[in-house]
């Protein structure tokens, strides 16, 4: 049973934080249910507190700011997690990109801060997942826009299915190649890259083998995680773009795969040599 003093408004609120910061996510039934209050109550707490900054209301409830979001969380909501993090990770990412590059990119918040990133590119040629992408950038940058078909994920806006494309002209499928994959993962460990969706893990895993180069993008909070389907091991990596260095065991896993790790502060190297001055 609930305290006595969670059924005040300041106190349920408070309580609200900790319930949504031990769980990640949840719902306003659920919130409802466990305080005893009604649906209506919950939604008034829930906007004060997403007000307030102290978590992220979402559609049908609410997540932790540092929240792992669910499979169905939508792409509007997954954008306000770690803004800064991925904002560093997209400026970083963008300075692998010449003009002129082919790239595949799939979908993600992280991709969208990548995108808009790349507004002062040239003559790209992009293949993508992305259903956001068209109208996030900027189309001076983009020569030719290629969209793969599949099935669509309404909440990620993004569509699912095989990297391929046929000719409007003959019919036959084209083998299809990239310069530069850009992708963002849901984790990674010393075992691989991973995501939640078994068909995206395939679709991301055909990316990573059409390029001639991978980035994987990845803020600090996916680290050292596995998610439910592997897109692939360490190795198929040649860049992983993220905002802090991992762990000295897993930094030693990824040098291992011959990958090379970009951060704010620069490579390993560059800090190592800071540090010494």
């Amino acid at each position: 049973m609930e305290h006595s003093s969670n059924r005040l408004p300041a106190g349920r609120k408070a309580a609200i934080i900790q319930q949504v910061n031990s769980l990640g996510q949840v719902s306003v039934a659920t919130l409802a249910k466990h305080f005893n209050v009604s649906l209506d109550t919950i939604r008034r707490d829930l906007d004060q507190l997403d007000t307030d900054g102290a978590l992220i209301r979402t559609h049908g409830g609410a997540m932790s700011t540092f929240a792992v979001p669910w499979h169905d969380t939508r792409i509007d909501d997954r954008l306000r997690l770690q803004p800064q993090q991925k904002n560093v990770i997209a400026e970083l990412a963008a300075d692998l990109v010449p003009d002129g590059t082919v790239l595949f990119i799939n979908g993600g918040s992280t991709a969208l801060h990548l995108i808009h990133e790349l507004g002062s590119k040239r003559e790209l040629i992009i293949a993508t997942n992305n259903l956001r992408l068209a109208s996030e950038i900027n189309p001076d940058s983009c020569r030719d826009l290629y969209v793969f078909g599949g099935h669509v994920r309404i909440s990620g806006q993004v569509t699912i299915g095989p990297i391929a494309f046929a000719s409007s002209i003959s019919g036959t499928e084209n083998d299809i190649r990239a310069d530069l994959a850009l992708i963002a993962v849901g984790a990674f460990d010393e075992k691989g890259f991973s995501t939640s969706n078994l068909d995206e893990a395939a679709m991301l895993a055909q990316m990573a083998e059409r390029a001639k180069r991978v980035a994987i993008l990845a803020d600090s909070s996916k680290a050292e995680r596995r998610l439910f389907a592997s897109i692939g091991p360490l190795s198929i990596a040649d860049y992983l773009v993220t905002d802090t260095l991992p762990t000295p065991r897993l930094l030693e896993s990824l040098h291992s795969a011959n990958i090379e790790v970009l951060t704010p502060a620069g490579t390993e190297s560059d800090q190592s040599q800071s540090s010494d001055s």
